[in-house]
């Protein structure tokens, strides 16, 4: 091997180091123009992720406030179907008797009749009852002879 095989040249250390502190320059003077825009960028950065923050709490609390309403509107709704159920089994029932009335009209006017004339009936014999005067046992007996 020969010496210019081994070492590098002066001339190509000196272009070496002198390529070396121009980047180094250059790298110092990029660092220093972009250090404003840098923590410019840091703060946005760091209010964005403020903002991101506040944005998802924020939906969290709609959703949240979301699933209260649709489990209220739910809750009202079922209670609604129910009364309207309850309310067509009482219109059904009241419809269903008003049918067997209409259906059995004879019977129903002659068992009111019956029962008007059984009414009547009582009353006259309790009306018998409270006039008659006490009698004794050999009255009652005898029929009112003795």
């Amino acid at each position: 091997m020969t010496e210019s095989n081994s070492k590098p040249s002066n001339s190509t250390q000196a272009k070496s180091k002198t390529a070396e502190a121009t980047r180094s320059k250059a790298q110092g003077a990029a660092d220093k123009a972009t250090a404003p825009a840098s923590g410019a960028a840091k703060a946005v950065a760091g209010k964005a992720g403020d903002a991101a923050s506040a944005a998802r709490n924020g939906t969290e609390r709609a959703a949240t406030a979301t699933a209260q309403v649709a489990q209220t509107a739910v809750k009202g709704v079922e209670a609604g179907r129910q009364a309207v159920v309850a309310t067509t089994g009482q219109v059904a029932a009241t419809a269903r008797t008003a049918w067997t009335v209409l259906a059995q009209r004879k019977a129903v006017a002659a068992g009111v009749g019956a029962g008007l004339t059984a009414l009547s009936a009582a009353s006259y014999a309790v009306g018998r009852r409270a006039a008659r005067h006490s009698h004794g046992p050999l009255t009652r007996l005898t029929g009112g002879r003795f």
